[in-house]
């Protein structure tokens, strides 16, 4: 099946008429303009295709016998035709990165599939972000492969882990925060992460984030390393003596260094803060600051996240 994508844009195009956001004055200011999808399957235009109406969609039969799922407009998630292998899949990605992974979960679309994003528009940043982001949804990585993301409070770091991971068919939450009945605020947080995981992803809570990491395979999201280290210290009693502690901080980076999964990791950057005021807040940054650099050298990537900006680090 040969798919040439003419235009990919939203039926607005890309930068939109009379629109000031940033991502529409970026092109504006380059001279550049992306017109609204335009599609030929195998040399035919799409709309002088066979295809059948399909929730948010078409199922497309192109003239070599291919068959194409396609999204009808931004915002759109088109559902599959039961017990079909799709040879293309054209969605809004920009939208729904993780509709793609809903297709691989049922089998519609497989690694032969190709995987192109449509309806594109200033909902996301540049087409540099795009294809950043293209690259990790066309391939996933398979078996053991490490990723570390670091940032501050409220960085986006916890957004980026998903979105990196959203394409893919399953994956394992590895949560290392419990909620605390006496908390309401630290619940809520919480919920909001839960609420943004795709519901067929697994979720696992736990502090022997070693031993996960022991057992898995597939696609695992651990989020995050700060909240198990302080986990950690306290089930030791190691804010006093963090000797007691360094056993558990060993055995992580090996099973980190062992994983058989495809591991994303979130982490809290502490280096860029202030020196904290107590003997604890400095135990903790301490621990936390060594293990992130023992984890980023086991790691085949790692990257900083800074309002939500990703910076790849070397």
């Amino acid at each position: 099946m040969n798919i040439e994508l003419r235009a990919f844009a939203g039926p607005r195009g890309w930068p939109a008429t009379g629109c000031g956001c940033a991502s529409c004055n970026r092109l504006r200011l380059a001279g550049i303009r992306h017109e609204p999808a335009s599609i030929l399957i195998d040399g035919l235009p799409l709309e002088e295709c066979a295809r059948a109406l399909v929730p948010g969609g078409y199922d497309v039969t192109g003239p070599s016998g291919g068959r194409a799922l396609v999204a009808s407009a931004p915002g759109t998630t088109p559902e599959p035709v039961a017990d079909v292998e799709y040879d293309a899949v054209l969605l809004d990605l920009v939208g729904s990165p993780e509709h793609l992974g809903h297709l691989r979960h049922r089998g519609a679309a497989t690694s032969k599939t190709k995987v192109m994003a449509v309806h594109v528009d200033h909902r996301i940043s540049s087409p540099a972000e795009l294809e950043r982001r293209m690259a990790f949804w066309r391939h996933p990585p398979a078996g053991s492969f490490r990723t570390l993301l670091l940032g501050g409070a409220r960085s986006g770091k916890s957004a980026e882990a998903e979105l990196r991971l959203a394409a893919c068919p399953d994956v394992t939450y590895v949560a290392t925060a419990a909620i605390r009945d006496d908390d309401p605020e630290w619940a809520a947080r919480i919920a909001s992460h839960r609420s943004r995981r795709p519901a067929w992803w697994r979720t696992v809570e736990t502090t022997d984030l070693a031993g996960a990491l022991k057992a898995a395979s597939g696609t695992v999201l651990v989020d995050g390393i700060g909240t198990w280290l302080t986990a950690a210290i306290d089930e030791a009693g190691a804010w006093d003596d963090p000797s007691r502690v360094r056993p558990r901080l060993d055995d992580l980076v090996a099973a980190w260094r062992r994983t058989r999964a495809h591991v994303v990791a979130v982490t809290d950057e502490v280096g860029l803060s202030l020196v904290p005021a107590t003997p604890s807040g400095r135990t903790f940054r301490d621990l936390l600051g060594h293990l992130n650099q023992r984890l980023a050298a086991e790691s085949e990537e790692s990257a900083l996240v800074v309002a939500g900006r990703v910076t790849e680090l070397s």
